[in-house]
This record gives structure tokens, C-alpha cells and sequence, in this order.
């Protein structure tokens, strides 16, 4: 039997992972293009959410990035990380050289390189299903009153602590519900 009340915060938390799992679901059906689903997607919250965290303040210690410090705050301040990435180095077979590459053939031969940030050379088709998909998850807690926003250095932190070993790139949206939306709520970055 349930208790009585729940408590705002408890509620808050237990809706925040739902939404998560509704967002995973958007991500999902999302449209792709020739309909061939190479998207990844993980929510991340407790302790693999803090090691996100430290990761990314690792990373701002290394590169002396602010931008990375201020989002480490703002995934500490997260109830929980939705993952969204690409399996990338698939070739969509169109050859329009978008990569890089006079053909698709091309492109599946290339080596594989990790950058600064994520691996690469990645087909143009495939990034673009990962933003469809980013829009459509992020729609889906926009829908739901949860606040978010798309952040590429939790995708840089992930990618570093390989929890999700097949993607080329991941983007992050970190989720949360407080009286004032903590990621648009901040101070901007000194250029």
C-alpha cells in the first residue's frame, strides 16, 4: 500500500526519471532518415551522474574552459542526464560528400580518429537524425514543464568515461525541476 502523501521533492524526483524515460521515447521515433535507426540513448542520474560531473571539471581544470566548469555545475544541480548519440561512422550511401569523401565506399574506408571531443569522420545523415532526435527529446520535456537544454561538453564528459562505447558523438540534456530554470538562469561566458 502507498503512503498517504508524497513529499514535493520525492514526487519531483520520481516525475524527473519518468519524463527522462518519456524523452528516451521521442528520442526513439524520432524521425531517421531512410528509416535505419542509428541513434543511442542512456539516462544517467546518482553516482554516474556525478562522475559526469567531475569528468567535466577535469576537463575545464586541463583545457581552462569556464564553459566546462559552469555546466559541471549545472549537471550537479540536475536530478538527472539524458544521452542522446549516433553511431556515426555509418555510411548512409548517398555519396554526397558531405564527410569529406568522394563516396559512401570512401567514407567506410576512412580510419577512424578520435578529436579533442568525439570521433570522427561521421556522416552527415547520421548527425542530422542525432539533432531530429535531440529536438524531439527535448520537446518532450518541454512538453512535460521539465527544464533542459542540450549541452555538447556532457557529451564530451561521457564519451570520456565511454558509457556509450558505440556512439561517434553524444550530447547531453541535463533535467531538472526548481523554481527557476538553472540552465538559462545563469551568468553568460566571458568571450
Amino acid at each position: 500500500m502507498s503512503p498517504p502523501t508524497i513529499e514535493s521533492k520525492q514526487a519531483e524526483k520520481e516525475a524527473i526519471l519518468e519524463a527522462a524515460k518519456l524523452m528516451l521515447v521521442s528520442a526513439r521515433t524520432a524521425p531517421k532518415s531512410a528509416g535505419i535507426d542509428d541513434i543511442l540513448t542512456l539516462i544517467v542520474h546518482g553516482k554516474e551522474k556525478d562522475a559526469i560531473a567531475k569528468k567535466m571539471e577535469k576537463i575545464a581544470e586541463k583545457r581552462n574552459s569556464e564553459g566546462f566548469r559552469r555546466d559541471a555545475k549545472n549537471v550537479q544541480d540536475s536530478e538527472a542526464i539524458v544521452l542522446i548519440g549516433v553511431r556515426g561512422n555509418r555510411s548512409f550511401g548517398l555519396n554526397c560528400g558531405a564527410c569529406g569523401y568522394k563516396s559512401c565506399k570512401e567514407f567506410d574506408k576512412a580510419e577512424r580518429k578520435a578529436g579533442e571531443d568525439f570521433s570522427g569522420p561521421n556522416c552527415l545523415f547520421k548527425v542530422l537524425d542525432l539533432g531530429i532526435a535531440l529536438g524531439s527529446a527535448v520537446k518532450t520535456a518541454d512538453i512535460l514543464n521539465v527544464d533542459n537544454r542540450i549541452m555538447y561538453r556532457i557529451g564530451t564528459a561521457a564519451m570520456k568515461l565511454n558509457m556509450m562505447p558505440e556512439a561517434t558523438v553524444v550530447m547531453g540534456i541535463p533535467i531538472s525541476a526548481k523554481g527557476k530554470n538553472i540552465y538559462f538562469d545563469r551568468p553568460p561566458l566571458k568571450t
